[in-house]
């Protein structure tokens, strides 16, 4: 608005000093006005009267100004960087969550850039390992002024666009950013059917999926990315099942008080930090960010597919705590975490967790990502268990022409190894110490676009092993969650379980904000384990009354009653995915 006003006095100025010099000369001419004209043929043509001390100023005061406009439009629509974690960079000078681009959503992929130079995206202030892309100025660096980098210095990540990335938003720009807010607006509405047909419309074993044969408002998030003078932070609600199914997946809460899982219950992400001016940019944030362990985003507009492997579903979406964000060249990212644990609002004994993220970017079509964790005893009641894990991923963009009908092809592939030992569990394997307890996983994915990728199609899956099911998603049986436990499935050292699944997934993409989704699952355990079409939910309950269609305490055992579970799960997926 104060441009506007400026653009609109520059013009006043120069018509009221013509109109002066109109007058000035109209002055000159009734000078004689009681002489006859002079003839046409005899007028002489003289030269122009010389400026006067005051037209002089003020037209010195209009050049100054029409220069000082023009730096002030520089300034407030400053290049904006192409990728989500260009975005995600704050003005090294966000990921792109852009978050994007910094690290990756929880679970999600684990962890979107913080902005390096503006925040992984200005939409995602993470820079990477998942960036929502956007375009926004760049953030202040100094009050009053341009927050862009200095001359020989580039935003992280900001050379070539990684939107194709699995994990990463595709949005390019954001409609309504401002130097001080980048918004940001997500809806995930689905329909499930699964095959199965559970009477109770009950879906289990998935991070994403939780309703059979309805449609379901899995995400509504609001919010966006603060940046100003080098101070940052991003908020991001979450309404619909995710402020349920999220939450019920974290067993600290059920150590001390204040009821943490109600308490975070509506938020996805939410954290402040700064942005330091050195090597390529330093982020320092506190609160609750993406992980992206698992190299897919919580959020599914960001993704390939919708159901991810157990690689990718059965671990963090988030991690509370803090975070560092270091960019020693625009091509890579080491991030040092310090968390209350492993995807949980509250530490499970008396020890935090640890970890790294490191983003390696060469080039425009290759991404290498590595996470590991360890230290944190995540076991509830159970101090001397201690975990490790370690979650790698690469990226590989193999064919980018956008002239042809198949413009562009891409794959991921993302393996996982980790472990438990202490508190009755070996990591090496069984002994006297106690019975092996470990994770080992891969998933693969493959992407194709079409017609100047306005359609996509993702074939893709994985396969797991945890002896012990210490990151097995417990199914809701009766209510169960992770901190009641079930005896309808026990989650035992010893106790085996593997699995396996495959899907295709095709999406019609009209607009940069919207993607139309249609997709195919099956999956497959060593044991029952998927919801079965007499569901598992008590259908009576002798011993206690009902509450929220619960029969006693959540998970708790029912004379008579029996979950149907099966081993085998194939389902259909409809979805509409909104990103703005």
């Amino acid at each position: 608005m104060r441009t506007f006003r400026r653009n609109r006095f520059v013009p006043l100025i120069l018509v009221g000093l013509s109109c002066a010099t109109g007058v000035r000369a109209l002055a000159f001419a009734d000078d004689g006005n009681d002489k006859p004209p002079a003839k046409p043929a005899t007028t002489k043509i003289e030269a122009p009267a010389p400026l006067t001390e005051r037209e002089r100023l003020l037209l010195d005061r209009v050049e100054q100004l029409e220069k000082r406009v023009a730096d002030l439009e520089g300034k407030a629509n400053p290049g904006a960087a192409s990728g989500a974690d260009a975005a995600a960079v704050q003005p090294a000078s966000t990921t792109p969550a852009a978050s994007t681009a910094g690290v990756a959503a929880p679970g999600t992929a684990s962890g979107a850039i913080a902005s390096a130079t503006s925040g992984t995206t200005p939409v995602n202030t993470d820079l990477v390992a998942k960036d929502t892309t956007a375009v926004v100025p760049s953030q202040a660096t100094e009050k009053g002024k341009s927050g862009a980098a200095k001359p020989g210095k580039t935003d992280p990540f900001a050379f070539a666009d990684f939107t194709w990335l699995n994990g990463n938003s595709r949005t390019k720009d954001t409609p309504y950013a401002t130097s001080f807010f980048t918004p940001e607006i997500r809806a995930d509405v689905d329909y499930n059917y699964s095959f199965n047909h559970p009477k109770d419309d009950t879906i289990g074993g998935s991070s994403e999926v939780f309703r059979h044969g309805e449609v379901q408002l899995t995400q509504l998030g609001v919010g966006g990315d603060f940046h100003y003078d080098n101070v940052r932070a991003r908020l991001m609600t979450q309404f619909g099942l995710y402020s349920q199914t999220t939450p019920r997946n974290d067993a600290s809460p059920a150590r001390g008080q204040w009821n943490l899982d109600n308490a975070y219950r509506y938020i996805s992400e939410a954290y402040g930090g700064y942005h330091f001016n050195a090597l390529h940019g330093i982020n320092v944030d506190a609160g609750i960010f993406m992980s992206y362990i698992g190299l897919f985003s919580y959020y599914q507009f960001d993704n390939w597919a919708y159901q991810p492997s157990y690689v990718s579903s059965n671990t963090p979406w988030f991690f509370n705590g803090v975070r560092v964000q270091i960019f020693p060249t625009e091509h890579l990212k080491i991030e040092p975490w310090f968390t209350n644990g492993w995807q949980s609002y509250g530490r499970f004994n008396n020890r935090p967790g640890l970890g790294i993220q490191i983003l390696w970017r060469p080039t425009g079509w290759l991404s290498v990502l590595g996470n590991q964790y360890a230290l944190g005893e995540e076991a509830l009641g159970n101090p001397d268990r201690v975990r490790y894990h370690s979650d790698d991923s690469i990226e590989v963009k193999y064919l980018d022409r956008p002239e042809n009908f198949l413009s562009k092809a891409a794959f991921s592939l993302t393996g996982d190894i980790g472990c438990e030992h202490g508190g009755g569990v070996s990591c090496a394997g069984n002994s006297a110490k106690g019975p092996k307890q470990s994770f080992l996983g891969f998933m693969f994915y493959n992407r194709f676009w079409f017609d100047n990728d306005r359609y996509g199609l993702t074939l893709g899956g994985g396969k797991i092993n945890n002896p012990g099911r210490y990151l097995v998603l417990l199914p809701p049986i009766n209510g169960a969650t992770a901190a009641s436990g079930t005896p309808y499935f026990t989650e035992n050292p010893g106790d085996q379980f593997k699995a396996w699944d495959a899907s295709g997934t095709f999406d019609y993409m009209p607009s940069q904000y919207i993607t139309f989704r249609w997709e195919f699952d099956h999956r497959a355990a060593n044991v029952p384990y998927f919801s079965g079409p007499g569901g598992v939910t008590p259908t009576s309950c002798p011993t206690a009354p009902v509450v929220e269609n619960i029969c006693g305490s959540p998970g708790a055992f029912v004379p008579g009653f029996a979950p149907d579970l099966k081993k085998i799960e194939n389902r259909i997926n409809l979805s509409i995915l909104v990103k703005f």
